[in-house]
């Protein structure tokens, strides 16, 4: 199969999870559609199954244990790699990433591996966000281009695009983080891989229904994990790495500094 496969993970959105939906069928009418539900205890899933009795477009993983966005997605992404999409893409199901958005993550990926909807570019911006939220994203985008020395902008974007083969390149089956800092990990291994990184700019707007899954646990993880990386790549020789990173293989060159 050749085709472009969207990813939704999904717990407790059963106020957005419909509208969401309508909103990526609705923009990107040719791909298929995958939501993971980690068990949803508000019958998520349960409207997910509803849904996709009536659209062969939208298919409904279910997981029985809530293990963090990163396990949800690695789930996603061995379906897609075993069915052969060619393209995968990210997407929360809050609203907060908007649908309209999708052709161009899409189309970015005629010249590039990975495609990064971008709140810090040139053009994107964010709506419903008080001051302290943008300085914490910024200050941990700014945090993480340091520690790894990357000129990403929005290194901790959750609505993106892959080509198959980058997943593949960077071993995404292997890698090591669960929360938020999924995102960070994925976007490292594939510019330490010398792989093509782009943005393009988003509208990102703060959820209406719902709760954030942000928690400390998840920030404490982001902070360790970056500074080990970036820790490593500065005192550690790629024959000491041996082409690992944290237990996650990957393509031992390095992109050019």
């Amino acid at each position: 199969m050749t085709g472009t496969l969207v990813i939704v993970p999904t717990y407790n959105e059963q106020a957005n999870i419909r509208h969401s939906l309508d909103e990526i069928r609705a923009w990107l009418p040719d791909a298929d559609v995958l939501i993971v539900d980690d068990g949803s205890p508000d019958g998520t899933g349960i409207l997910a199954d509803e849904y996709a009795s009536q659209d062969v477009a939208v298919t409904v993983l279910h997981r029985q244990v809530k293990e963090g966005l990163g396990a949800a997605y690695r789930a996603g992404f061995d379906y897609a790699l075993d069915h052969d999409y060619s393209s995968i893409i990210e997407m929360d199901a809050d609203g907060s990433h908007r649908a309209e958005s999708l052709p161009a993550l899409v189309a970015g990926l005629e010249t590039s591996d990975l495609v990064l909807g971008s709140r810090w570019t040139d053009g994107g911006r964010t709506e419903g966000w008080p001051w302290t939220r943008i300085f914490l994203s910024r200050g941990a985008s700014r945090y993480a281009r340091w520690a790894l020395d990357s000129s990403t902008r929005d290194m901790t974007s959750g609505y993106r695009a892959f080509r198959a083969s980058t997943l593949r390149t960077i071993g995404v089956g292997r890698t090591v983080t669960n929360g938020y800092c999924f995102q960070v990990e994925t976007l490292y291994l594939t510019e330490r891989a010398g792989l093509v990184v782009s943005e393009v700019p988003i509208l990102f707007t703060e959820r209406v229904n719902g709760h954030s899954k942000m928690s400390v646990r998840i920030i404490v993880e982001a902070l360790v994990q970056i500074a080990r990386w970036g820790w490593r790549d500065r005192h550690v020789t790629s024959a000491e790495q041996g082409g690992f990173v944290d237990g996650s293989t990957a393509a031992v060159a390095h992109r050019s500094r």
